[in-house]
């Protein structure tokens, strides 16, 4: 009999949490009214399960209730955030900064804004994929009027510093966005602690269902204004019209609950099994390094480079280990990783790279048997493509 696949893949999507589907339940099918249909009791069962909701999320963000969007996940709230907040100031300045490792879910609204008429900015950012803080210093003009920086790199897991980008922005009066899908419930993250403006969650990320977001921004000091990306019906303030999934909203509150009550245990675990996972590769495996940075990356994130290997191959070998190569939101893609690329890696190398994302429900098992099969496969192909050109110096683990 065949072991069940390894999920290792927990950066694409989580497992909805049995706690999370329990809550969501009644919603579907006995409380199931329309929460904009206040004239009967089955809209105001569902008026008061989303305004609770909107009121457990806003404690764990230490936010204001009123401060928090309900949007169809990460990307919607990133593109209603950076277009909605551009448009809104235009007429203080159309100068807007973002970094070249960010989700394309940040990267292509700056790109259509470029197209709009506005000025962008990119940032590089250093081999750790750290973002220099002088150097967005350096970047902010005077008609700057919003920075856009997530919070944890979907694909190397680094954290870059929100209190310090947060500081500097705020003294230049700029606003401050983070897509922070990656990082909430892994990662202390509060808005009454961080400066940050607009902020972005995804559901399905947080053992949450899939196709509900959130977009917090902040209202008062400063009262972040926001220009409406779709209309009819005037739901969520006037900034997202549509009919609100109850079920959804009461989920990824609930997820959110969960993930703030366990983070610091979690974190601990999870950095355990990924310390573990890395030191059996890289105890077995010469030409293999660490993208990102060693220290300031997520408990669960780790992302190897293979010399020697192609990485058709490799992925193709490890069918059995669920991870990636880069985004999920673009593994049709048959371009090298951006991210990996913005960082210095080789075309070559950034193929055969793979990220692995640890998780609620892996466990020790699953990682040693991972390790084992990582180890067997990249021995296997360097054994049949002897000479491959991705070789590189080895990094150890210190």
């Amino acid at each position: 009999m065949s072991e069940s696949p390894v999920y290792l893949d927990h950066h694409a999507t989580t497992p909805v949490d049995p706690r999370v589907v329990e809550a969501m339940l009644p919603y579907f099918t006995q409380q199931f009214g329309n929460a904009a249909s206040r004239t009967h009791a089955f809209g105001q069962a569902a008026q008061r399960a989303v305004e609770e909701a909107r009121e457990r999320i806003a404690s764990v963000l230490g936010a204001s209730a009123r401060e928090v969007v309900f949007t169809s996940g990460a990307t919607e709230s990133n593109n209603l955030a950076i277009l909605g907040a551009a448009e809104a100031y235009a007429a203080r300045g159309k100068h807007v900064i973002t970094l070249a490792t960010e989700h394309k879910a940040v990267l292509d609204p700056v790109a259509h804004l470029a197209e709009k008429g506005y000025e962008t900015t990119i940032l590089a950012v250093e081999p750790t994929g750290l973002l220099e803080i002088e150097r967005l210093e350096a970047a902010i003009r005077d008609d700057t009027v919003l920075v856009s920086v997530m919070a944890a790199n979907n694909e190397i897991g680094v954290l870059q510093d929100l209190a310090a980008i947060g500081r500097l922005t705020r003294d230049r009066g700029v606003l401050l966005h983070t897509d922070a899908a990656q990082a909430i419930g892994k990662v202390e993250l509060r808005v009454d602690e961080v400066p940050v403006d607009l902020l972005s969650i995804s559901g399905h990320k947080v053992y949450g269902p899939k196709g509900i977001g959130v977009l917090w921004l902040r209202g008062k000091n400063p009262r972040v204004r926001l220009r409406a990306r779709q209309f009819g019906g005037g739901h969520e303030r006037g900034l997202r019209s549509g009919t609100l999934d109850v079920p959804a909203i009461v989920g990824i509150a609930t997820a959110l609950e969960l993930g703030e009550s366990e983070r610091a245990i979690e974190a601990r675990r999870l950095g355990g099994l990924r310390d573990r996972l890395c030191e059996r590769i890289l105890g077995e495996l010469d030409d293999v390094v660490v993208h990102g940075d060693r220290d300031r990356r997520l408990p669960g994130n780790l992302n190897l480079g293979f010399g020697g290997v192609p990485g058709e191959a490799l992925l193709t070998g490890l069918r059995d280990i669920a991870v990636s190569s880069g985004s999920a939101c673009t593994s049709a893609d048959p371009q090298p990783s951006h991210v990996l690329a913005a960082i210095g890696v080789s075309p070559q190398v950034a193929h055969a790279s793979l990220r692995f994302g640890i998780g609620r429900h892996n466990t020790t098992a699953e990682i040693d048997r991972a390790a084992a099969r990582v180890v067997e496969v990249v021995r296997h192909l360097r054994a049949i493509y002897p000479g491959d050109e991705s070789r590189f110096e080895t990094v150890r683990p210190e």
